[in-house]
This record gives structure tokens, sequence and C-alpha cells, in this order.
């Protein structure tokens, strides 16, 4: 079986603030060779590093906005965040949970840090991700799953020295929870020091890694705390060896190949289809909020 090697490793560029209580670095689409082309089905990757918020009696976070043509999804480190969507969606998720939210036709949508943790403060670390839609589904209803970080399976590592965590797709036979609208895998990595673990995927397939804490090596390159590895599409498998007690995001995914038309919080095919999206959203399509 043939090497997936590194194309790029990307360091964390300068953070800034979504709204007053997400302060993200941005991985896609603002880094050279990270474009959402490039990067589809992954078309946003922002990542809230371990950041210590003092207590406020008023939650942070971002008010009702919209979205449409796409998925969100939100992944909690540290800290604990509030959601709620015109659908009817919506939760807290804490440490280790996920949302995962389909905006397809429209919704609009607000997230908070959680009122009760509000309060204290304390440190937090998320990530959230845009995941494209193919053009059939930016059709569809909006939809809301919450993945509890006890409903994801664990694969255990051959080594004992940890655990994969399967959000979506599978790894050696474990399935993730996650429903998905084309091939996505999504896991965590939780392992200690000596830690050695094989991935495969297939050469085609857009593939990333983000180390959230420790530090690892991906097919013997050293990779840090809050950098990224880009993988190429040349071939299908590649190791990772933890050099210190590490989480690791990794995602892959199969190329959706169509056209992406992008402005603000609307992705979709066409120029003609993003002027209807605004117009669609100030018309009241994407429904209210009580």
């Amino acid at each position: 079986m043939k090497t997936k090697n590194i194309e790029q490793i990307v360091s964390p560029r300068p953070a800034h603030f979504v709204g007053d209580g997400f302060r993200v670095h941005n991985f896609i689409p603002g880094v050279p060779g990270m474009s959402m082309q490039r990067m589809d089905p992954f078309i946003m990757f922002d990542y809230n590093s371990k950041y210590h918020f003092g207590p406020s009696e008023i939650p942070r976070g971002v008010g009702v906005h919209p979205h449409k043509g796409f998925e969100t999804v939100t992944i909690a480190y540290k800290g604990r965040v509030e959601h709620g969507d015109s659908s009817g969606g919506g939760g807290i998720i804490g440490e280790g949970d996920v949302q995962w939210m389909t905006a397809a036709s429209g919704v609009l949508h607000k997230e908070f840090h959680e009122t009760e943790w509000s309060k204290t403060g304390g440190a937090f670390q998320m990530v959230q991700l845009w995941v494209n839609l193919p053009a059939e589904a930016k059709k569809g209803k909006p939809q809301y799953q919450a993945i509890e970080n006890a409903q994801m399976p664990h694969y255990t590592l051959a080594d004992g020295l940890g655990f994969i965590e399967v959000i979506a797709g599978e790894y050696q036979g474990v399935q993730g929870p996650a429903t998905t609208f084309t091939p996505i895998h999504m896991s965590n990595l939780k392992a200690q020091t000596g830690a050695q673990v094989t991935y495969e995927f297939p050469t085609t397939y857009t593939t990333l890694l983000l180390v959230i804490e420790g530090s690892i090596k991906v097919n013997g390159t050293d990779v840090q705390t809050d950098h990224v590895a880009v993988m190429a599409h040349d071939g299908e498998q590649f190791t990772v060896e933890v050099n210190e007690d590490a989480v690791v995001l990794v995602l892959a995914g199969l190329p959706i190949k169509e056209p992406i038309a992008h402005y603000g919080p609307f992705v979709m095919n066409t120029q003609e289809e993003l002027l209807q999206a605004f117009d669609d959203f100030n018309t009241g399509k994407f429904g209210t909020w009580n």
C-alpha cells in the first residue's frame, strides 16, 4: 500500500474573535493551500485553541445569524456551548460532545457559552467545521444531531496506549454515530506517549489532522500542538506516533467536486443560487426566532 505523505504542516494564524465568545484561528479557507476547493468537502475550519474566559453573568457568543447550503460541526474539548436554531434543533454540548447542524435549505442559528458555565468561566477549547453538501442536499430540510461523548464508540489501540473515538465514518470496523450525506471520517485519537497508530483512507480523500493536545509524528515528521498536517492525494496509508500524550482530530472525506459559490454564511453552487439565498433570508424563508 502506498504512503499518504504530508503536503504541508500549518501553524496557527493569529487569532480573531467570532462574536465575543469564540477566539479562533482560521485554517480553511484562510491559509494558502487550504482553499475550499482544495479541502473539499471541508469548506471552513476554525479552531478555538485553549483560552481562558473569565466569569460573566451575560453569556458570550454569537447572536442570531443565517446559514444555508452546508453543515456546521462543533466539537467541544473544553467548556460548554448552548446552541439553538429556527428548525427547533438545539441543546447544550459539554466536553467531548459534538453538535452537527445541517443548514441545508436555510436556518437561523445562535450559539453562546452555556449560562452556568459562563458564571464561573474557565478553559475553553473547540473546533467548528463547515462541511459542504452536494447540490441536491442543499435543498433539503434543516436537521440537528446532538452527539454526546458517551455515544461515541472507541477502538482500543493494539499497544493499549490509547483509543480512537469515532464521530463519523469508521475505523477498523468501529462505526461512528453521525449521519453524513457524503463519505466522511471524523475521529479523535486520545493516546499516551509511545502509542502508534496507522490510518488508511482512499487516495482521493481530503485528509488532515489537528493536534489538540501534546505532539506527534506523522510519517516520522513532528507536528506540534495547535498545528495542522494536511495530507497529500498521493497514497492511502500514514502512521501517527505520539511524542507526548496527545489528542488529535483526524478528518478525511471524499471531495464533492461541485462548483462552490460562497458569500458570508451561504455556500451554494452558482451566483444565481447565492442571490436567491439572500432573497430567501430577507423574506423570512429561514423561519423565525422565538
